[in-house]
């Protein structure tokens, strides 16, 4: 291994007092008092005390691996003793590459125990943009799963300079998914001197993706957010995820899941079928899907098959949902549908937890629901100007569980945040009753006609939505001699669909008008998926590019 951290001895930080008070790397050996009040700060050692308390309870499962809480633990304490040994001191930047193993739960607690700033690539991000946020974090340090991501992580391992590089499974470092050998010395670590910190790389759905900074503070909201939560009917959560782990709303998922002594069941990638099985299987209470992963799981033939009774709570997240499919949903889950508004900056936003048809509001099955409690929401116009109900601005957000801003990019933060309140770019209005509805990304917005009109695509999209024969759309604007920008709709049909492109069109304008109906339709099979699971309209934009010119 070529390695920058060859040259420190093992527990070089270490007085050899604290070896034999520390021999166990925790603060746990016989005759210690309490840690220190640095590790008591640290939300990675209390969560390992809590994960100590819960024992042999399951805490994950994996396909067929289910690993105990004492089993996490172990797994924690291990990683973080092997890192050390190897170098890895509190003021390191380690990052990661891999999916949602196991071992990628415990690296991150790991880590953060030890004081570093873990760094969470985009596994299926292109290999020369997962290059780039390796020097911009200052990386130290390299993680991947071998077992998974081997040849990415070699290309970025030798491409990347002198980095301490680590593996889960065999590869080109440490393996640190192995447990440490019967007998090994056990290794003194000192409380962390500095905070535990993430940099999350975002889904880069308007342009080029950044890393997103996380605190301390951020994960010790974290902590407070399962202190206070209620568990249904004494049932611990069960857990399902589908999404990456390197995304920050997976993590903080799991780690209220774990943290509440629930199960965390892990998929390494989504298919509808495999999903609807895990539900009844593992009598799942809690699954997120972003709304094109919903609607594969309504379409799917095994749904009028499985028993979905045990969900208590299904959230959908990630992009806004369409109100007809929403409404199939309700039908087929019942009223555990949850609407969910948030982003890697500010996770949690505003929910509508119960989703259920309102005869006296039908339209707010297009609402994201309210501001969760203690997170403050505005909707400001261009000039930061607070806006009453009913009018269209920027949704502005102050939050516990909010990003400290964009690492090394101080003039993206200082545009970002501004006064401790985050600038979403999304465009949104509450109604009378304090409801939030989303309308589109500010980047997304398609400027048309002599009278420069700003038309929403999501609006356009939920009209498309609702015709019978339409499974899916996404609507992106055009360059237009005439019109500057010209609305363009993708649509996916449904398998027995009749109607053509221009019928579409024509039932568009007849639901909106001549100016917000797409003056062109396409008809495809599927649209193309962020790693996130939502619609990549970057690709669609690039896509009809190439057929304009081509």
């Amino acid at each position: 291994m070529r390695s920058r951290y060859g040259r420190y001895g093992a527990g070089s930080e270490c007085a050899p007092a604290n070896v034999d008070r520390m021999r166990d790397g925790f603060g746990r050996a016989t005759g210690v008092s309490g840690m220190d009040q640095r590790d008591q700060e640290n939300y990675a050692a209390q969560a390992l005390a809590v994960f100590d308390g819960f024992g042999t309870a399951e805490a994950i499962v994996y396909g067929a691996r289910r690993i105990t809480y004492a089993e996490l633990a172990a797994g924690i304490r291990d990683m973080a003793a092997t890192l050390y040994e190897h170098g890895v001191r509190s003021s390191s930047a380690v990052a990661v590459l891999a999916g949602n193993p196991p071992e990628s739960v415990q690296v991150q607690f790991a880590l953060h125990l030890l004081g570093c700033r873990s760094v969470w690539l985009a596994p299926n991000a292109p290999p020369a943009l997962c290059a780039d946020y390796l020097g911009l974090a200052g990386a130290d340090a390299f993680v991947y799963d071998a077992r998974t991501h081997g040849p990415l992580g070699e290309q970025l391992a030798y491409g990347a300079g002198e980095l301490g590089v680590f593996c889960f499974g065999t590869g080109s470092g440490p393996d640190l998914s192995a447990p440490r050998l019967p007998g090994a010395a056990q290794l003194g670590l000192p409380p962390s001197i500095r905070e535990p910190q993430s940099l999350f790389q975002t889904g880069g759905t308007t342009g080029r993706p950044k890393l997103v900074h996380h605190r301390h503070t951020f994960f010790k909201a974290v902590q407070a957010v399962a202190a206070s939560y209620q568990v249904t009917d004494g049932r611990p959560l069960r857990h399902l995820a589908v999404g990456g782990f390197w995304h920050s709303s997976q993590q903080v998922a799991a780690m209220i899941t774990l943290f509440t002594g629930g199960v965390l069941v892990l998929h390494d990638r989504f298919h509808p079928e495999d999903f609807l099985a895990t539900l009844e299987q593992e009598r799942i209470t809690s699954a997120t899907l972003p709304p094109p992963m919903l609607y594969q799981v309504l379409d799917h033939p095994r749904l009028p098959k499985t028993d979905t009774s045990s969900l208590l709570t299904l959230s959908c997240a990630g992009s806004a949902a369409a109100p007809s499919r929403l409404a199939e949903a309700i039908e087929r889950f019942g009223p555990v549908l949850r609407p969910v508004y948030g982003m890697s900056e500010a996770t949690f936003i505003a929910a509508y937890p119960n989703l259920a048809h309102d005869p006296a509001h039908p339209e707010r099955l297009g609402s994201c629901g309210r501001p969760y409690p203690g997170v403050r929401v505005e909707i400001r116009g261009g000039d930061g100007t607070p806006l009453p109900a009913g009018e269209v601005g920027e949704v502005w957000v102050r939050a516990a569980l909010m990003t400290s801003g964009y690492w090394g990019q101080a003039e993206l933060t200082a545009r970002t945040i501004v006064d401790g309140w985050l600038r979403t770019g999304d465009l949104g209005r509450f109604d009378d009753g304090g409801y939030l509805f989303l309308v589109d990304r500010l980047k997304d917005m398609i400027v048309t006609g002599q009278t420069s009109t700003n038309v929403y695509s999501r609006t356009v999209e939920d009209t498309l939505l609702r015709h019978p024969q339409v499974r899916a759309a996404a609507v992106i604007g055009v360059p237009h001699d005439a019109m500057g920008e010209a609305v363009y709709a993708f649509v996916v049909p449904a398998p027995d669909a009749q109607v053509t492109p221009t019928q579409l069109r024509q039932w568009a304008v007849a639901e909106l008008n001549e100016l917000w109906a797409p003056y062109a339709v396409e008809f495809v099979h599927d649209l193309p998926l962020t790693d996130v699971g939502k619609i990549d309209k970057k690709a669609l934009r690039a896509r009809r590019t190439a057929t304009a010119t081509g």
